[in-house]
């Protein structure tokens, strides 16, 4: 399976942006869905997962401010992203809780103070 994300951009801080991750080659159904994002020098921290039961969780970073979603007959996961900061700022990547996919190449946010 190959994952798209997309969506990516430049906004001012307290913007919005909306992220989505397609999936290629196979379906992600099956699998709990997670965004992640990494920052140069930085590890890749999860951000958002969505289980197959559709419940959720967050980092504390972004609880309250960002909602992910899936569409398993879509093959689509999308991230809402609301009152930005510029600590948001980085390469934000889809996959599976446990990386089952290849990563793709992620989209870019980045956060103007």
């Amino acid at each position: 399976v190959q994952l798209q994300a997309s969506g990516g951009g430049y906004v001012q801080a307290g913007g919005s942006l909306r992220l989505s991750c397609a999936a290629s080659g196979g379906t992600f159904s099956d699998y709990h869905m997670a965004w992640f994002r990494q920052v140069p020098g930085k590890h890749r921290e999860l951000v958002a997962l969505i289980r197959t039961n559709h419940w959720t969780n967050y980092a504390d970073s972004v609880k309250g401010r960002f909602t992910i979603s899936r569409d398993n007959a879509g093959n689509t996961v999308t991230l809402q992203m609301d009152s930005l900061k510029p600590e948001d700022t980085a390469v934000y990547y889809c996959n599976t809780d446990r990386w089952a996919f290849l990563w793709g190449q992620g989209t870019l946010v980045t956060v103007s103070s």
